[in-house]
């Protein structure tokens, strides 16, 4: 059986997009999955992992007002982040995560919460999933796995 990476990996090449990682809560992992493949530097352009307020600031462009008004774990944050991760690199299309993994969370934000962000060509898409308390790295595994089924989901022509 292919992994979701094997899989995007040729619909990527089929279409001629690059694609870009924004990352906070997966650490890395998804663009790990991704150049686990070989060929892969052939889609695939630049990582940002952006754990801190500040590096998602510094290296995404995501707006201090935009942390302080919503949190880091917000629609408004995961969309600021694909939006920079499409400027700051040379991709067409770019993924980006924001998430409670674990342990513990809060009633307002609870573990599990994740928001994902999906940017091409002067659109963003926005979506949140509650994966539940699945320990820290199930969280981090559904997360990764989710935005791999979002960007072949986007490229196949599924997502807006």
């Amino acid at each position: 059986m292919r992994s979701l990476a094997g899989i995007l990996l040729p619909l990527a090449r089929e279409r001629g997009a690059t694609i870009a990682t924004a990352e906070s809560c997966t650490g890395g992992l998804i663009a790990a999955a991704i150049t686990d493949e070989a060929g892969s530097s052939a889609i695939f352009d630049r990582g940002f992992v952006t754990y801190s307020n500040i590096a998602k600031q510094d290296m995404l462009g995501v707006r201090e007002q935009t942390l302080t008004e919503h949190g880091a774990v917000s629609e408004r944050v995961a969309a600021e982040m694909a939006e920079g991760a499409l400027m700051r690199s040379k991709a067409t299309l770019a993924v980006s995560v924001t998430g409670i993994a674990g342990p513990g969370g809060s009633d307002n934000k609870p573990e599990g919460r994740v928001w994902f962000g999906l940017a091409c060509q002067g659109t963003v898409h926005t979506e949140m999933l509650e994966f539940g308390p699945l320990g820290r790295a199930g969280v981090r595994a559904a997360t990764r796995d989710h935005a791999l089924r979002l960007l072949i989901a986007a490229l196949d022509q599924r997502l807006p």
